[in-house]
């Protein structure tokens, strides 16, 4: 039951995150104080942070890369490395390992334009060139491409009552 009400709380919130807990408590029929409690366990349990989808194009990007890789050698080292260089670079959003597409590894960048893309793309080339085998990158551009999905957590909560 405890479950149960942690998971219909984390939908709550990803409706919308800035709900009162006295609005939260109104909505799923339990007490201000048992949802200030389960938020607490949430926030050290399931949730990563607060944070808002913002309209790339509004913060001045135009292009989203999505780079699919396979490295030379799958090494415990290679993945540190890659944990260290994802860190110092800003507009890299997401870095990650993985499997699909005869490749391992997947990072997704954000990029004001298409010379900026370039200039990022070369020090990619410069810095993990020498031990990856195969690197492709997808671009979108956020002005120009038809968006048939905006990206939203919001239709897990849909996904969520369909199972």
């Amino acid at each position: 039951m405890k479950q149960e009400k942690l998971v219909k709380l984390l939908f709550e919130l990803i409706k919308n995150s800035k709900r009162s807990d006295r609005d939260l408590a109104k909505t799923l029929d339990i007490s201000q104080p048992t949802v200030t409690r389960l938020r607490k366990n949430l926030e050290k349990e399931a949730i990563e942070q607060y944070t808002v989808i913002p309209d790339l194009s509004y913060m001045g990007f135009d292009i989203v890369a999505f780079t699919f890789a396979r490295s030379k050698e799958l090494v415990q080292p290679l993945w540190e490395k890659g944990k260290k260089w994802g860190s110092q670079q800003p507009n890299v959003v997401f870095l990650s390992s993985g499997q699909g597409m005869s490749e391992d590894a997947l990072m997704v960048s954000v990029h004001k334009d298409y010379a900026n893309f370039v200039k990022f793309y070369q020090a990619f080339r410069r810095d993990w060139g020498p031990v990856l085998q195969d690197f492709n990158t997808f671009l979108i551009s956020v002005r120009g491409s038809f968006l048939m999905k905006p990206f939203s957590f919001n239709y897990l909560i849909e996904a969520h009552r369909e199972t």
